[in-house]
């Protein structure tokens, strides 16, 4: 198949490939609740052995259903619906692996480090893949459904120049508080800080790249933060077109899809902890760091997602065949 006749096809293709993606799926997580080897089939990560699995097998047979009746039920708005809950389900099953770029360097470098478990993480990203290929089945069922081209959907509507910009505006100003306080932490200050030793840097889990950085003043994932806020500045700015489109768009998606629920986490659980609704332990930390800074990833990832969709918008070409 050529690449052209690829590109046109992926529609029908990506249907296709959620159909098996998700037979395999649950026919592997079947197998490991029948011969016992964990193979890190989990719910939300953290559920496992014989009753996780086959609830996950469950689950995902489901989903090979949905994704059988996705072709055939054209004109329907509920399977894109549904199948968006698949979506919804692979990003839990796979969570901690959206966060590998993060953790995987600690894991290498670090010291004092647990054992990987690889099998465990090899199987968060194959369900972090089968996520976007749930995505991809359900924008085209939806763009089906909706009367406009399965491929490129269409001619897209024009989005407001201020509904970008300040999308993007909001997503910078949500990192601020927690780059300025992993900035003061690394040079010297301690406060939000209820514990002992360096607020914001644990040797075990630390190369010792980012040990030297730290000790010159320089937080990484505070540096990860500053490169967020250019992301969420190149989505949203004139600049930002003459970069290319696709990394952008993967960057923005996979950012709003990790940051946006685990905000959402973080920012309820320093709300409890601070108003004493109920006994939430944060060790090391006062309750507003974990709701003020941490919770910030919450807002970030609802506005990069709202400057994605809107940068995706903007920039989409129509096809030869609309």
């Amino acid at each position: 198949m050529s690449r052209k006749t690829f590109v046109h096809a992926w529609p029908r293709l990506a249907e296709r490939a959620a159909l098996w993606w998700s037979v395999l799926y649950a026919g592997g997580a079947a197998l490991a609740a029948v011969t016992g080897p964990a193979y890190g089939y989990a719910l939300l990560g953290k559920a496992t052995g014989a009753a996780a699995e086959w609830a996950t097998a469950g689950l995902y047979a489901a989903a090979a259903l949905l994704a059988y009746a996705l072709p055939r039920r054209r004109n329907d708005a509920w399977p894109s619906w549904l199948a968006r809950s698949v979506v919804a389900l692979c990003l839990a099953s796979g969570f901690a692996f959206l966060f590998s770029p993060v953790h995987l360097p600690a894991v290498l470098f670090g010291r004092n480090q647990p054992s990987m478990d690889w099998a465990a993480w090899a199987n968060q990203g194959l369900a972090v893949a089968g996520a976007v290929l749930w995505a991809c089945a359900a924008l085209a069922h939806r763009r089906r459904a909706r009367g406009l081209c399965a491929y490129c959907g269409g001619r897209a509507a024009s989005v407001p120049g201020g509904a970008r910009g300040a999308a993007g505006l909001v997503a910078v100003a949500a990192l601020v508080p927690y780059t300025t306080l992993k900035t003061a932490w690394a040079l010297g200050a301690t406060a939000g800080y209820t514990g002992a030793g360096k607020p914001g840097m644990d040797p075990r889990y630390t190369s010792d790249l980012g040990i030297r950085l730290y000790e010159h003043g320089v937080d990484v994932t505070a540096a990860l933060a500053v490169a967020g806020m250019v992301l969420a500045l190149a989505l949203t700015r004139p600049w930002g077109r003459a970069l290319p489109r696709l990394p952008l768009l993967a960057l923005g998606w996979a950012g709003a899809g990790a940051l946006a629920p685990f905000g959402i986490f973080l920012a309820v659980t320093g709300v409890l902890a601070w108003t004493g609704v109920a006994e939430v332990s944060i060790p090391d930390h006062a309750p507003w760091v974990v709701m003020v800074a941490y919770g910030g990833f919450c807002v970030y990832g609802l506005a990069l997602g709202r400057a994605t969709r809107s940068y995706q918008r903007a920039t989409r070409r129509t096809c030869a065949r609309c």
